[in-house]
């Protein structure tokens, strides 16, 4: 497999990720604010997400899999993992309260174009590894699923991002 470098250098990136999340939860003396909670939780399942989806074709292919079948089964497995994972973190209180305040219309400019980038990263990411398991694009599944990855340890970062934003909130009253 070409890419099995790449992919465990991901894969440990992302271990920097959980790393740093679970670091800034332990340094903040637990968190104060409701999206804290929330943006801690999807660093961490994100990070390692990101590390079983970029760990899974390199162990696969060791089982002298045909290249699409291995592509295909680590697609499965990183697509069941990230929307298991949205499933549950949907059913937390944080999620439910960071969603009861969303408001469409008093939505800022910067909200608006947030918004909608996130609205193209779910598309990708739900679409790169579609294609993939359905086999519509065979030359091109190494790049997508790369791709894939990719666009996984970025919301993971994003993540990070907006955690390390929260943290630095006032404190509501």
């Amino acid at each position: 497999m070409q890419d099995a470098d790449l992919l465990v250098q991901l894969a440990g990136i992302a271990g920097v990720f959980v790393g740093f999340g679970a670091l800034i939860a332990v340094r903040s003396g637990g968190p104060t604010e409701v999206d804290e909670v929330a943006y801690m939780r999807t660093v961490v399942w994100m990070g390692l997400l990101t590390v079983a989806a970029a760990l899974a074709p390199v162990t696969l292919g060791r089982y002298d899999l045909p290249d699409h079948q291995v592509w295909a089964l680590s697609s499965a497995l990183a697509l069941v993992g990230f929307v298991g994972m949205g499933a549950l973190s949907v059913r937390t209180p944080e999620y439910r309260a960071g969603w009861s305040t969303f408001a469409p219309a008093r939505l800022t400019a910067l909200e608006s174009v947030v918004l909608a980038f996130y609205v193209l990263y779910m598309i990708a990411v739900v679409l790169a590894p579609s294609i993939i398991m359905l086999g519509v694009a065979p030359n091109l599944e190494a790049a997508l699923y790369f791709t894939y990855v990719a666009l996984i340890l970025l919301g993971a970062g994003w993540a990070l991002l907006e955690l390390v934003f929260a943290q630095r909130r006032p404190a509501s009253a």
